[in-house]
């Protein structure tokens, strides 16, 4: 076993060579400080990290193992947490001078869930600011002149240039599918209430997701199983089975798969370089893709997502507008404004179009189709640092509350990843996960 890259290992792997003893966790922990202490002065994909810290909780963990006690399905697997996500040991501050120096006196549901199957935390992926717009200090790992995205930006980096196999993020609009596109990773956005986001700062109840990012497939299906679950202080979770995410994306599909090819009305600020992409996808799947046109219905959806997260987000930084309003970014306090002049009758309207819209797709998956094919964004990640880019091919899928995951299929003229996004109905997120999977490897056929 070369130690040396031990980095390199997906997290499947990873845990599976730390249960057999093949490897230890501090010996992965190690091998992954390496490498930030390596690429991290030009990706700066970190809020917080403690290496002592780190290799302690490996050591613990390696004990714990070799005293034969049971051990859970990420034993001894570093990810890191999106600053967002409270942390008891580790400070949590939103990407915000409000709350610098904020140390959590518990865990948020998804941390305290990582701990449980053995996870290494292995520190806090630098966010926006609050989520939000206003980038942080990450560049992009495959050309630091150009945007990770946001608004999960560290966490998407950290995993594209090997510091962990995993990453959590979060999504309101963009920010799980758009920064793994543009940094070349998996992606996965689950049905809107799958995961719990109880002790994780909130930007918009309605909107709100937590996000999975990690490198291969079998990754995703494995952290999906670990975080799915029922929690009474998330209101918008449901009790339910235990869903084996891994055994479903693995299985072959019953019949090839049939995509619906959706390019929404942001199809316009798509590049030359998406466009000619997509043509070549469309050219690979045949007869088993069809452009659908997008029913006239949800064409106002990027309106109604704006009214409902201007409404809520005015509502949820109530507290930060009022004391500490010189400390928000220009976009975070213009958008507070904004939601503070929406109409109670206005928001209320934009409600009550989202179990329209349900019913329509639904019946789309049910006459057809099993999954939506469309772009994670217009185009690879744009040069500069001051903009997060463009979350419009996300925003209809996260206000439905749809399960997507985007896939690094593509690859831009000057040699940036691109992402193919693909949707599938609320609550069939192991069906996209193995469809995701046969597009991959249809994919690689070319």
């Amino acid at each position: 076993m070369d130690l040396s890259n031990l980095h390199l290992l997906s997290a499947t792997e990873a845990a599976r060579l730390i249960r057999d003893g093949a490897i230890s966790s501090e010996q992965l922990v190690e091998a992954c400080l390496a490498q930030i202490r390596a690429v991290d002065d030009r990706i700066h994909a970190w809020a917080f990290l403690d290496p002592a810290y780190a290799l302690s909780q490996a050591r613990a963990l390696d004990q714990y193992r070799l005293e034969g006690k049971p051990t859970g399905p990420l034993h001894g697997v570093p990810i890191a947490i999106k600053d967002i996500f409270d942390t008891a040991d580790m400070p949590t501050e939103y990407g915000s001078p409000i709350h610098a120096g904020r140390t959590p006196s518990r865990d948020a549901t998804p941390v305290a869930l990582l701990r449980g199957a053995g996870a290494v935390i292995m520190g806090k992926a630098v966010t926006t600011e609050f989520a939000f717009l206003s980038p942080g200090k990450t560049h992009n790992p495959h050309n630091p002149e150009h945007t990770p995205g946001g608004s999960s930006s560290g966490s998407a980096a950290a995993v594209a240039a090997h510091m962990v196999p995993l990453a959590i993020g979060s999504q309101t609009a963009g920010s799980t599918i758009r920064p793994a596109a543009y940094c070349g990773v998996i992606g996965f956005k689950p049905t809107h209430g799958l995961i719990s986001r109880h002790r994780v700062s909130p930007l918009s109840r309605t909107l709100d997701h937590v996000g999975l990012f990690a490198r291969t497939l079998d990754d995703i299906a494995l952290l999906a199983e670990q975080l799915v679950a029922y929690d009474e202080n998330d209101p918008d979770t449901r009790p339910g089975a235990r869903i084996p995410y891994s055994t479903l994306s693995a299985e072959e599909p019953p019949l090839p798969p049939m995509f619906a090819f959706i390019k929404t009305p942001m199809w316009e600020r798509t590049d030359e370089d998406t466009r000619d992409g997509f043509a070549e996808i469309a050219q690979q799947l045949g007869g088993q893709v069809e452009e659908v046109e997008l029913f006239p219905s949800a064409n106002d959806a990027w309106q109604w997502h704006q009214t409902i997260m201007g409404a809520e987000v005015a509502h949820n930084f109530e507290r930060e507008w009022q004391n500490n309003r010189a400390l928000l970014s220009e976009q975070l306090r213009g958008q507070i404004e904004r939601g503070r002049e929406v109409l109670a009758v206005d928001y209320q309207r934009a409600l009550r179009q989202i179990a329209p819209m349900h019913d329509s797709f639904a019946e789309l998956f049910e006459q057809r189709y099993d999954a939506i094919l469309t772009p994670a964004a217009p185009s690879a990640a744009p040069k500069g640092l001051s903009s997060t880019g463009d979350p419009s091919f996300c925003t209809l899928w996260t206000l439905c509350g749809m399960p997507s995951i985007t896939l690094p299929l593509l690859q831009s003229s000057d040699g940036l990843p691109m992402g193919v996004q693909l949707v599938g109905p609320r609550g069939g997120d192991g069906r996209l996960l193995r469809t995701a999977r046969w597009l991959s490897k249809k994919m690689a056929e070319v």
